[in-house]
């Protein structure tokens, strides 16, 4: 494939995705204005623009704060999961020991457990409430994947660092961490969307007039029956997820692109 070629493809690639939105956000416009549907139904996209233009600010606002739950809740995640899964590979006691617990606070719903974390926490520090539960979601794809890179290092390359005696930390350091980067950026692809998902939950289930998420806001909007603010927020939310996915798609890209083939053979 040639430049010209390529950079057509490249093109492509955006294009073809702006052409289909916009077709369905005409075909949602001339539904709800032929079909004559009610605002508080189905708000149209004109109306739904509207309202984020008039409500920008506080939307804005709104957005930062989840924005910054997401990334703390992310980042305490991604630090967590990766030492812990770290210390299981070099002890598979202590393996046996945590981890059947690290499952059991992965497959416990967090609306279970968001009254108690409330409780524990109290209701005058709601951010501080929303970013653990949104890390206990968050948690968990990076430690198992970490935990499975770590694990699934060339058993023969192993050897042969022990062979020409290499200590544990260049084994982890040389071999089993490089080995194990694919897995690692793949639970963290995982784990970005989940913490974000983790924080609104966390803010629909404290909303008590305190919270200043994008979550509540939705709430709040409900309330009003003002539809076409609601749909503003949850489109700026779905924006959100979108720019957090294709940012750690970058970083794997960057980091993998030189060496492994998920990304090698991958055209951009």
């Amino acid at each position: 494939m040639n430049g010209g070629e390529t950079a057509l493809a490249h093109a492509m690639r955006v294009v073809v995705p702006v052409l289909v939105g916009v077709a369905f956000l005409a075909v949602w416009e001339a539904i709800v204005h032929f079909g004559e549907v009610r605002p508080f139904v189905l708000p149209a996209p004109s109306a739904i623009w509207a309202s984020l233009t008039l409500n920008f600010g506080s939307l804005m606002a709104s957005l930062w704060v989840t924005l910054r739950v997401t990334l703390m809740a992310f980042l305490l995640a991604a630090a967590g999961g990766i030492g812990l899964a770290i210390l299981f590979s070099q002890s598979r006691r202590i393996e046996m020991a945590l981890f059947p617990y690290a499952v059991a606070l992965q497959v416990t719903p967090v609306v279970a457990i968001a009254p108690l974390i409330l409780i524990w926490v109290g209701y005058d520090r709601i951010e501080l409430a929303v970013l653990i539960l949104a890390w206990i979601v968050a948690f968990f794809p990076i430690l198992s994947n970490t935990t499975l890179g770590l694990r699934s290092a060339d058993h023969n390359l192993r050897d042969l660092f022990r062979l020409y005696g290499a200590s544990r930390w260049q084994i982890l350091t040389e071999l089993q961490l490089p080995s194990a980067l694919p897995y690692i950026l793949a639970g963290m692809k995982i784990s970005g969307g989940l913490a974000l998902i983790g924080a609104v939950v966390a803010e629909f289930v404290a909303g008590s007039g305190t919270g200043t998420g994008l979550a509540w806001r939705i709430v709040e909007a409900g309330y009003r029956l003002d539809i076409p603010r609601m749909f503003a927020a949850l489109f700026l939310l779905s924006g959100l997820g979108i720019a957090i996915f294709f940012s750690l798609t970058w970083l794997e890209h960057l980091l993998l692109r030189r060496w492994h083939e998920s990304a090698v053979r991958r055209e951009f």
